[in-house]
């Protein structure tokens, strides 16, 4: 794939996540790369203001301390059990700083986790009934009907808060959650949550997730939950 090819496919993932046009899209992340400092290789989650509030520290600075301590080479549990233990930094902050500190470094990409497997998040409002969708999550037979050509595999018992199937090249856990409608309102709405874990490649981010999005709004658009 060329790098065309990838910028425009942050396009359409950013405009999926943001519903703006593709200029829109395509002007936002091109700020964002004329921002970010040379030396990093991807964006952390967490802002450089909010890292310094929590822990006394910028991320110029945690990589600074962290290269020098031998971050490089060290793994994501010693460097976590180093900033909490050694540093002083809490338990949660720490997990922050350490994935913070592998993005801008390379050493973990956007949606990697420790073990070197990226996961997918797509959250939407939708109009329908949850108890309907959890229902038809739960029997194989309207299961198919929702996802179609694309086979699934109930990897969870009937029943489950959040069930599990195997899908793709990964395992999805879909969460569904009924809103409280508005006053006066009869409409029933509900967040559908999916987090597809154990994608093998980034590439499989960005399309699983653009795969997600789409089957929620189909949801959506043809009222059948």
């Amino acid at each position: 794939m060329t790098k065309q090819e990838s910028f425009k496919k942050r396009v359409r993932a950013r405009m999926t996540k943001t519903g703006e046009r593709y200029n829109a899209a395509r002007r936002a992340l091109l700020a964002e790369a004329k921002n970010r400092p040379a030396h990093w290789v991807s964006e952390p989650e967490m802002s450089d203001d909010a890292v310094r509030s929590a822990t006394g520290h910028g991320w110029d600075d945690w990589v600074k301390i962290l290269d020098a301590w031998g971050g490089r080479t060290a793994g994501h549990p010693a460097i976590a059990a180093h900033v909490h233990e050694e540093l002083g930094v809490d338990a949660w902050w720490s997990q922050g700083v350490t994935v913070g500190y592998e993005r801008i470094t390379g050493l973990r990409l956007p949606h990697q986790m420790s073990d070197g497997t990226f996961t997918a998040n797509v959250t939407r409002t939708i109009h329908g009934s949850a108890t309907t969708l959890r229902t038809m999550l739960d029997d194989d037979a309207s299961r198919s009907d929702l996802f179609g050509d694309t086979h699934s595999e109930a990897r969870s018992r009937p029943g489950v808060k959040a069930p599990r199937f195997a899908i793709g090249p990964g395992v999805a856990t879909i969460s569904v959650t009924a809103k409280k409608p508005s006053k006066g309102s009869t409409d029933e709405r509900m967040v559908v949550s999916v987090q597809h874990q154990l994608l093998p490649t980034f590439d499989d981010v960005e399309e699983w997730k653009f795969f997600w999005a789409e089957w929620i709004s189909a949801l959506d658009e043809s009222g059948s939950a």
